[in-house]
């Protein structure tokens, strides 16, 4: 799956993007230079987006569960997009940052959901760059629109991490707690994770581990070994599960799961160069 090196992205993000989703009737995007962009999602949500101009495929950042599209990887990587003059895109699902909608009330279908949307936002191709829960819906998205998918690059990635770290990793007494609604989980990155019932039940929809997941294109993953939030288990299990001609694991020693310091952040700007080489 090849794009034509020379194809461009264009957009104007205060104007022609703005016209031409209006006359689409599909969005309702706002952008201006005092706020940040935003368009309403086919299911009505109104999810805030950072677009870059430039040559295709674009990139795409999908970020992490509880994470914003102002994180150090995103925002890094939007940085170098623009000086290499790359189309680059980064949004926040909604419940997230800027987007509308609380975060207890979304489940991993609807980020997903998100996350199609904004690619929506593109022509062509585009190269799929999923920090943590961000791999997880890459994966999906791959799934559902082959076509649209030109290579990937997993930081960390999370496929199925409801089922087989949440739920699976549960006492009882949080299953109980669980099944009544919800319950809180501490977290390391600030105020405890609010865990929904929906978000468990609604994630067993979406699992890519239980079925033939091919990827027809060059995926570069990313695992730090000291991630203490997704082990490096999970990393060779994808490895070992998808189908892909070119697919390859890099190991970081003592990296963690923010994957942010400066060694992390030029490995995945070279991993990106590397995938969008391999595609042309």
């Amino acid at each position: 799956m090849h794009a034509a090196p020379d194809r461009r992205v264009h957009f104007s993000l205060a104007r022609r993007v703005t016209k031409t989703l209006r006359l689409l009737g599909r969005y309702d995007a706002v952008a201006s230079m005092e706020t940040t962009p935003s368009f309403v999602s086919p299911q009505g949500r109104r999810l805030a987006y950072h677009l870059t101009d430039g040559t295709g495929p674009a990139i795409v950042f999908l970020g992490g569960f509880k994470s914003d599209m102002g994180g150090t990887k995103a925002v890094h990587l939007e940085q170098w997009a623009r000086e290499a003059g790359r189309a680059f895109l980064r949004f926040d699902y909604s419940g997230h940052g800027e987007s509308s909608e609380d975060f207890t009330d979304g489940a991993i279908g609807d980020w997903f959901e998100d996350a199609c949307a904004a690619i929506g936002l593109l022509a062509g191709q585009v190269v799929l760059v999923g920090s943590s829960m961000g791999g997880w819906i890459s994966l999906l998205v791959a799934r559902e629109m082959p076509e649209r998918v030109a290579g990937m690059v997993t930081i960390a990635a999370a496929p199925d991490f409801t089922e087989d770290s949440m739920w699976g990793g549960f006492t009882y007494a949080q299953k109980e707690e669980l099944m009544a609604g919800q319950v809180a989980l501490p977290s390391d990155y600030g105020e405890p994770y609010i865990i929904t019932r929906r978000l468990i039940e609604e994630g067993r929809n979406r699992l890519v581990l239980r079925d033939p997941l091919p990827l027809s294109f060059p995926v570069r993953s990313l695992q730090g070994t000291a991630d203490a939030d997704v082990d490096m288990s999970v990393a060779l299990r994808l490895l070992d599960h998808a189908d892909s001609p070119d697919m390859r694991l890099t190991l970081v020693d003592g990296a963690d799961h923010r994957f942010s310091d400066d060694t992390c952040l030029d490995l995945i700007v070279s991993s990106v160069k590397e995938v969008l080489e391999r595609v042309g």
